[in-house]
């Protein structure tokens, strides 16, 4: 009876034994199919291009001082006629032309002790926008503005106020060729690296679309504006 119990426990360490590795098998094998089949590679594809601005906003911003504030308002206004004037003639459209209410300053009432007086006790400044979408124009007319200043209009710049701005306003309508190249580009890259690793591309596993960047071109030529995207796609990899 004993030694039927020692050939019963045999036999049944035998048969767990035998499961174990089985099952050791069975789980190796697929933790390298797994391992095959999450074989992938990451790639960047870019796209890049340059378009021109389709808006400009050029601020004119011009200084005015005096002692009488009712002579500087008529001041103001004389200049800012004539800038209207000039820019009308120049080939700006009217309506393109805006004005901001004149930014009066009381220098006495500034002054915080000391007995030195200022030469002017007003000064004033006012801004002329143009708002349009004739760049080239506007371009020209920025070139002859001195002619301004001979006739005693004194203007201001280097200030965040007085900066011209150029918008591209039509990224919508190139937005989706740019991403098509970008992922264009990045499966060639994908593909170059397959087949020097000797393998094969397969679908793709996951993909992200970068931000769209709007830059000038360069500093000379703000009015040309470089567009870039980059799109970052991981794919598959097969034997």
């Amino acid at each position: 009876m004993q030694q039927y119990n020692k050939v019963s426990a045999f036999i049944l360490g035998m048969f767990i034994f035998m499961g174990l590795a089985s099952l050791g098998y069975l789980l190796g094998s697929a933790a390298i199919e797994y391992k095959q089949f999450d074989r992938s590679v990451t790639v960047k594809g870019l796209s890049e291009r340059e378009f021109k601005a389709d808006i400009v906003i050029w601020p004119i911003q011009f200084t005015a001082a005096g002692n009488d504030l009712e002579s500087l308002y008529v001041s103001i206004e004389d200049s800012t006629l004539k800038i209207k004037d000039f820019l009308g003639s120049s080939g700006i459209n009217i309506e393109e032309i805006t004005f901001s209410s004149p930014s009066i300053t009381d220098k006495s009432a500034q002054q915080y002790g000391g007995n030195a007086r200022p030469e002017f006790r007003y000064s004033a400044i006012q801004t002329v926008t143009v708002y349009s979408e004739n760049i080239e124009t506007v371009i020209k007319v920025m070139g002859s503005l001195s002619t301004l200043g001979k006739q005693g209009i004194v203007f201001s710049g280097g200030n965040y106020q007085s900066q011209t701005e150029y918008l591209f306003t039509r990224l919508n309508e190139v937005k989706p060729e740019m991403i098509e190249e970008a992922t264009r580009k990045a499966r060639e890259v994908a593909t170059k690296f397959a087949s020097d690793s000797d393998s094969k591309l397969g679908k793709i596993k996951k993909a992200s679309q970068g931000q769209f960047s709007i830059n000038a071109r360069d500093k000379n030529n703000p009015h040309i504006k470089k567009l870039r995207v980059v799109s970052t796609v991981e794919y598959y990899l097969s034997d």
